[in-house]
């Protein structure tokens, strides 16, 4: 092993040892940002659903520890790790990651839609955790509630913006990749993971599919009226606005021929309603936001 990667490997195990001090479960990952260590089922004739069950490690984020003798453990069976995985959803922090990604064209900025969120729904993000990553982008850590368990998402939320949740990880700061080092926002360092806002908690979890049923003639009259009323550069935003709500109160299926019709009146094909009154259909089991 070259010097470099050496230096690299020995900084990230006490870099993992110090969020393990802190409450965090960690894992090696290697400078693909992919956990270190290869599945103990790799090649097996038959799936295992085992996720650490066995004893032995290679279950990536189920590996995750606060033990300082389990991380060294971890660390030395994956010699090659660059970095560290901090596993969220785990008590006592139950991290939630929001990651804000930077487009390399420019088209997507992750940061302002989270701003227009923040003022849509009226929330603040506290001062809390924040990590550089070598793309320019960064996540925020937050802490969840012990009894909500926040899913995963990858522009769900809204384009750029994907979270971490339970079952997911977070690159920890200090952690050398094929394409650079996390760094800590100077200032962030010292603080907890701030509590996750209630307005933007309710976005990130998936609220309960009602059971679908016929529709009355007159349901959905505000809706479709909320579509006519679409000026230019807004159809296809209110459309799946409207579409969302009809599904969510479970009348959707009877009214999107309805919607399909004001949809056109705004000048929207319908092939392009009828995609977009479907993919409404198919995001209202999480969580509903414009398509991209």
């Amino acid at each position: 092993m070259a010097t470099t990667d050496r230096r690299n490997a020995t900084l990230a195990l006490a870099h993992a040892l110090s969020a393990a001090e802190h409450g965090l479960p960690v894992i090696p990952l290697s400078a693909t940002k992919l956990p270190a260590l290869r599945s103990p089922h790799h090649g097996e004739a038959r799936p295992t659903g085992c996720r650490g069950a066995c004893g032995r490690p290679g279950h990536g984020v189920h590996d995750a520890t606060t033990d300082p003798a389990a991380v060294r453990a971890l660390f030395a069976a994956a010699p090659w790790a660059t970095g560290y995985g901090i596993a969220c959803g785990c008590a006592p922090h139950h991290l939630i990651g929001v990651d804000l990604d930077i487009d390399a064209d420019g088209r997507t900025d992750s940061v302002a839609s989270l701003r227009q969120l923040a003022l849509q729904h009226l929330f603040t993000l506290p001062p809390t955790v924040t990590v550089l990553t070598p793309s320019g982008g960064r996540h925020i850590w937050l802490s969840g509630p012990p009894d909500v368990p926040v899913p995963n998402s990858a522009g769900r939320l809204a384009p750029g913006i994907d979270i971490r949740g339970s079952g997911g990880y977070l690159v920890g700061p200090g952690s050398v990749t094929a394409h650079g080092t996390y760094r800590l926002v100077p200032g962030t360092g010292t603080l907890p993971p701030a509590p996750c806002p209630s307005a933007l908690l309710h976005l990130l979890t998936p609220p309960a599919r009602p059971r679908r049923h016929h529709g009355r003639p007159d349901q959905g009259r505000g809706l479709i009226q909320f579509v006519l009323a679409a000026a230019e550069g807004q159809r296809n935003t209110r459309l799946f606005w409207a579409a969302c709500r009809a599904y969510e109160h479970g009348f959707g299926d009877a009214l999107a021929d309805a919607l399909t019709r004001a949809a056109v009146r705004t000048g929207l094909s319908e092939p392009e309603a009828r995609a977009t009154i479907a993919s409404a259909s198919r995001l209202t089991t999480t969580r509903c936001e414009p398509p991209n």
